[in-house]
């Protein structure tokens, strides 16, 4: 049997580079501890444990616990619009309840602003010819609809329901909010507007199958009915 001959033997290569979690854990015992928990606490999504904090930073559990409390100490004595709770065996973050009227209405803002003619437009061609693509919707339309389609997915007005079998485009559908909303308890509910739309087979037709005429990427144009989209 042929030997199988090492060709590396009697060269002198360089070492290897030391693994870059060996790198990891030496940057992160060089941390100072409280700034690291904080850090660390910014980016979680349910509260930590000791031992999860301890084995992610290198350090004692006694020494985590005792910094936590000491952070959550400090927090409150210098009245600070955030605390750091120990709820459900796990450290968080959490809003100070003195501070809720402001974080109440950050949060609300956007949900209550207005929709634009344009989205609003956009919306009742998706009510009415759910699931749609976004390529239809601006057929429909005539101007592109990728920024307001964006506005009603963020609001939650609108949500991905699969994709069309012939040119895999997304669909798009209303949600049950869009529904709340309007005060409807389903789209049966929906004003009929069959005498005011134009023949199904001329949208069609004017489409080309759904695809539009004008660059997708272009910006937006204002339409008779609405001056500016989202």
């Amino acid at each position: 049997m042929t030997e199988v001959t090492d060709l590396t033997a009697g060269l002198d290569l360089p070492e290897q580079q030391a693994e870059p979690a060996g790198l990891l854990s030496d940057a992160i015992a060089g941390l100072e501890l409280k700034p690291a928990l904080e850090a660390v606490l910014m980016v979680v999504d349910e509260p930590a444990t000791e031992e999860q904090l301890a084995k992610v930073l290198d350090r004692p559990r006694r020494a985590v616990g005792k910094a936590l409390r000491e952070l959550s100490d400090d927090y409150t004595r210098e009245g600070r619009g955030f605390d750091l709770r120990l709820v459900a065996g796990g450290w968080r973050f959490y809003t100070r309840p003195d501070f809720a009227p402001a974080v109440e209405k950050f949060v609300l803002d956007g949900q209550h602003a207005r929709l634009t003619q344009a989205a609003l437009e956009t919306l009742a061609v998706v009510a009415y010819r759910q699931p749609v693509s976004r390529s239809r919707v601006s057929a429909v339309r005539g101007v592109n609809c990728d920024g307001v389609m964006r506005t009603l997915l963020q609001r939650g007005l609108v949500v991905e329901g699969g994709t069309e079998p012939e040119t895999g485009a997304i669909l798009y559908r209303t949600t049950n909010y869009f529904l709340e909303r309007m005060g409807l308890r389903s789209l049966d509910e929906l004003p009929e507007l069959a005498p005011f739309l134009p023949d199904a087979e001329a949208v069609e037709a004017e489409s080309q199958e759904g695809i539009p005429s004008f660059d997708p990427d272009a910006p937006d144009e204002p339409s008779t009915l609405a001056k500016t989209d989202d």
